[in-house]
């Protein structure tokens, strides 16, 4: 099929794709799942989540390599982290192996719009596991629907890998103390939407997060983790119980220490340190690397490295994860699945 797209112009937004996949847990086990062409879920108004919340989602990509072949990185890691929000939501857990070989039907399925390697796009996937079924009280459902669907996508941040402005939320908390924040669970997204939407109208990329208990520390930059890079070559990312363990920041710890050299270390990055950091960005599946050129903070505003251009050791390690991302540069064992 020859499909007419804008490849290297195609922004980050949905896309009706012809298949995606579908598996029904019902009487304590899951169906067989299969593909289909409906793009809609039939499910009860009356279910959790729809009400109650009950529902985790995740986000992974697939890569066309230079060869024409088709790789994922770490869905491994996806399937381990969905099945962290159902636990902390009392939902069925997916097991790995089932989230791989969905996501790799739905790829294969949906392979025309792979984009073409060079473009810089790429296949996003969102598998979405949601509680279904006649409840009305608050309690957990006894059925889910896990699902798994597809679209070509481009840059998350508009303008690609250039450095953005960001600035601190002192006024909205994206997730609570003891919270439900270290899940990738809808809540979190919506407690961020009004703070999201204030950035951007004053001209900001996103909003940055602070800890719910202390408003002192960095947390989350909008939908994605924070790093620095500090004169003294250490690589410093948030950690906190509150923030959602991103499997780019974790990817990108091990590249810097291993690949780089760069001291690696995750714990409290204070609002009031920023300027100790010459280098800065924001890192997940979505995003993949976005240099921060500016952070404001009330008065007060922190620049790291240039406004307008990206600093080097973030362009090195932007380098290094798509290289291996895209099979230009050999991965750590285990990090790449083909799809056959």
């Amino acid at each position: 099929m020859a499909i007419n797209l804008d490849w290297e112009n195609l922004g980050f937004s949905y896309r009706n794709l012809p298949f995606r996949y579908i598996a029904r847990f019902k009487d304590g086990k899951w169906s067989a799942g299969e593909l289909t062409g409906d793009n809609q879920l039939h499910i009860s108004e009356s279910s959790p989540a729809l009400h109650y919340g009950q529902q985790g989602f995740e986000g992974l990509k697939a890569y066309r390599t230079k060869d024409g072949s088709i790789q994922l990185f770490r869905p491994d890691q996806n399937a381990a982290r969905l099945q962290n929000t159902a636990r902390r939501l009392c939902m069925a857990e997916v097991p790995t192996e089932m989230f791989i070989d969905a996501v790799k039907q739905v790829v294969k399925a949906n392979e025309d719009f792979v984009p073409p390697y060079g473009t810089g796009a790429t296949l996003y996937l969102r598998p979405l596991l949601i509680g279904v079924g006649d409840v009305i009280g608050v309690k957990p459902a006894d059925e889910y629907i896990f699902t798994v669907f597809a679209m070509p996508v481009g840059s998350y941040f508009k303008g690609g890998l250039a450095p953005s402005k960001f600035v601190i939320s002192r006024d909205y908390d994206r997730a609570a103390p003891l919270g439900t924040g270290g899940a990738k669970v809808g809540g979190n997204y919506a407690a961020s939407l009004q703070a999201e939407v204030g950035a951007k109208a004053s001209g900001y990329a996103d909003a940055i997060y602070l800890d719910p208990s202390t408003h002192t520390k960095i947390e989350e930059v909008g939908a994605a983790n924070f790093f620095g890079i500090t004169a003294d070559n250490e690589f410093i990312t948030p950690l906190s119980p509150s923030i959602l363990p991103s499997i780019t920041k974790y990817s990108l710890l091990y590249l810097a220490e291993h690949r780089l050299g760069l001291k690696a270390i995750e714990g409290e990055v204070y609002a009031k340190d920023l300027g100790k950091f010459v280098e800065a960005g924001a890192c997940g599946t979505a995003a993949i690397i976005s240099p921060i050129g500016r952070i404001d903070d009330g008065e007060d505003s922190y620049i790291f490295h240039s406004e307008t251009e990206v600093g080097p050791t973030v362009k090195r390690l932007y380098d290094e994860l798509v290289g291996i991302q895209f099979g230009d540069v050999e991965a750590p064992e285990g990090w790449i699945v083909k799809v056959d």
